[in-house]
């Protein structure tokens, strides 16, 4: 009689798995139809392009937003799906609320958060609540009531701070130079911690420049892809600190949230924490060329404010070869047609997001 190991068979189920897990992708199906699926920012930027994907996908979406004005809550932005979900405006920061919103959720996407570099650092303790402390909230209650779901949360290239060497791989040294990176390794440490200790299932995507339709484009505070598109369209001049070359990489928002579902989806990663990027750099001017290539726009070199000379972080790209190669995942779509793809979106609807 012949004797199959624990090892063995473990092996086999993980590789059946893992295949069928390729087969499913690959025809086009997904394990998010049917399921429940929380949305924690699902008003803003990327809460809203992934509850329009997963409602497509057939999953059952709830949205949780606070709707504060400075983080890009905007109604307009679920106008496609907004009969085909559910909405909760409630903060992460209570509770209470996510006590009851996490149970019974099989997906929480944790997409919610104070994402200006230099908002955190003149309002540190928000930053704080919003990035760390109710992150921890929200792992808390699933560890009480909900140990079975996925989570997927969003970090930030931030986290690296300056770079010590180009591409920067997860391996890279942590050392921000913002309060927004610091909370944002905190973060990420307890969602890791918590996957480990109490099966939680935990996957963090370090963000790089995201842009694309929905994007918040009030204020000066969340990143300059979205100041220097409002300006375009707006009529009114882009300032660009520095001499320009600056470089940097981009991700438009679809295809950004195609890693999202990956690593929702894909019970075979590796690892907790995965970079998204980009193979190909481009520097502000570049940036503002290809804009310019879409729409009138005027622009100006002008010398770094103090403040924001103090955080910058110089040239950036992510190494994103660990998440690909565990799930295939690379972006699409290059920056002039996503550029085009935004400015297309926008420029009907402006008035909306200003």
């Amino acid at each position: 009689m012949s004797s199959i190991s624990l090892g063995s068979l473990m092996h086999t189920s993980s590789a059946t798995r893992l295949k069928a897990d390729r087969e499913r992708r690959r025809m086009g199906t997904h394990n998010l139809a049917g399921r429940r699926v929380l949305v924690l920012g699902g008003m803003g930027f990327i809460g809203s392009n992934l509850a329009i994907r997963l409602v497509s996908l057939g999953a059952r979406v709830t949205i949780v937003d606070s709707m504060l004005p400075r983080y890009g809550g905007n109604l307009m932005n679920i106008e496609p799906v907004k009969d085909r979900v559910d909405i909760n405006f409630s903060d992460i920061r209570d509770i209470y609320s996510l006590e009851y919103l996490v149970k019974g959720a099989q997906y929480i996407f944790s997409v919610a958060g104070q994402t200006g570099h230099l908002l955190s650092m003149t309002d540190p303790f928000t930053d704080l609540d919003v990035n760390c402390r109710a992150q921890l909230s929200i792992l808390e209650c699933c560890r009480k009531y909900n140990r079975e779901v996925t989570i997927v949360n969003a970090s930030t290239r931030q986290v690296y701070g300056k770079p010590f060497y180009l591409p920067v791989n997860e391996d890279h040294p942590l050392v921000p130079t913002d309060v927004n990176g610091i909370n944002k390794i905190a973060s990420e440490h307890y969602y890791t911690l918590y996957s480990k200790l109490y099966g939680i299932r935990c996957i963090s995507l370090r963000l790089t420049n995201t842009y694309g339709p929905r994007q918040q484009l009030r204020g000066n505070e969340q990143g300059f892809t979205g100041i220097f598109i409002r300006n375009a369209l707006t009529g009114n001049r882009i300032d660009i600190f520095g001499d320009g070359t600056q470089k940097r990489d981009f991700n438009y928002i679809d295809d950004v949230v195609d890693s999202f579902i990956l690593a929702a989806e894909n019970t075979e990663l590796e690892s907790h924490i995965y970079n998204l990027g980009s193979a190909k750099l481009y520097t502000l001017l570049d940036f503002v060329n290809l804009l310019h290539g879409i729409c009138p726009l005027e622009y100006r070199l002008i010398p770094f404010p103090p403040d924001h000379a103090a955080i910058d972080i110089g040239d950036f790209q992510a190494d994103y070869s660990k998440f690909s190669t565990e799930t295939g995942w690379s972006p699409k779509t290059n920056l002039a047609e996503g550029l085009a793809h935004t400015v297309e979106y926008f420029r009907p609807r402006i008035q909306g997001y200003l």
